[in-house]
């Protein structure tokens, strides 16, 4: 691992996967922040750790004294390679590394829109370690329900036959690279779906409490799948959260609010006290 300039919370460091180094920035515990669970924040699909969620949520966690770690996924913001060699896969690893390198203790994974899925591929590969979730209009299977189901003929054959698409992004000027390893991989780890493929009958073995926030509003993600992913979770204390007038990126000052008390309660619920959240 190395370090390079300050920043606001914790320093940046990165560490090394293979040939691939991996961004990321860590703030440890303070003393208000002793035996109580850390924070991670993964976030979204060509997203990175300098976003308005993962700061502002890393500015109350340091408040509050608790260990807070953000990071970026290969080929987003701060890492070393190119986005469009990405795949769910190579992003999952990501997160496991930092969780498994970066962080120490418990932890509640906060995921946003992709870094949901992430963060249910983290827990059921690191149970252990994670002492519950958030989710911020998390859209597991996204690859597949969101983008391969809807796309039309024209779109589907370029990604089989030039292995790209270049989808035009609502949220930068520059376009997302739609690949077919990205698609094919995807399908890898799907979670919502059956063995047979059919929409009913998943189950994600995670029994440690969930909250989920959805954006009713949401034009990416429908909220109904926050539903879909309660229904599927085995553990019982699982809760969603709709915000009648919310959008998917759930980050206005009152949307920022809501997840921060969410957080709190969960670290505070998931320690075994009370106390300020």
């Amino acid at each position: 691992m190395t370090e390079s300039a300050a920043a606001a919370g914790g320093a940046h460091h990165s560490l090394t996967r293979g040939a691939a180094t991996i961004a990321y920035c860590h703030t440890p515990a303070g003393p208000a922040g002793q035996g109580l669970p850390g924070v991670m924040f993964l976030g979204g699909f060509m997203s990175d750790m300098t976003g308005g969620k993962a700061t502002a949520l890393e500015r109350w966690a340091v408040a509050q004294g608790l260990s807070f770690t953000r990071f970026d996924y290969q080929g987003h913001g701060a890492s070393s390679g190119r986005f469009a060699d990405g795949t769910i896969g190579l992003w999952a690893d990501d997160a496991l590394a930092v969780l498994d390198q970066v962080t120490s203790g418990p932890q509640i994974l906060v995921g946003s829109s992709m870094g949901g899925w992430m963060m249910l591929l983290t827990a059921l590969r690191r149970p252990e370690r994670v002492a519950g979730l958030v989710g911020i209009a998390p859209a597991p299977d996204f690859t597949e329900e969101l983008m391969w189901d809807i796309f039309d003929e024209g779109v589907r054959r370029q990604i089989l036959e030039d292995g790209v698409w270049n989808r035009p992004s609502d949220y930068g000027p520059e376009p997302q690279p739609i690949t077919r390893a990205l698609i094919e991989d995807g399908r890898s780890h799907l979670l919502l779906r059956n063995p047979g493929g059919g929409p009913s009958g998943a189950s994600i073995a995670f029994d440690g409490p969930v909250r989920l926030l959805h954006g009713q509003r949401d034009p990416d993600v429908p909220w109904q799948l926050s539903l879909r992913i309660a229904e599927a979770l085995t553990g019982d204390d699982v809760s969603v959260t709709l915000v009648k007038d919310g959008d998917h990126r759930l980050s206005r000052p009152q949307d920022l609010d809501l997840l921060c008390r969410t957080v709190g309660a969960l670290v505070h619920q998931s320690a075994g006290v009370t106390g300020k959240a």
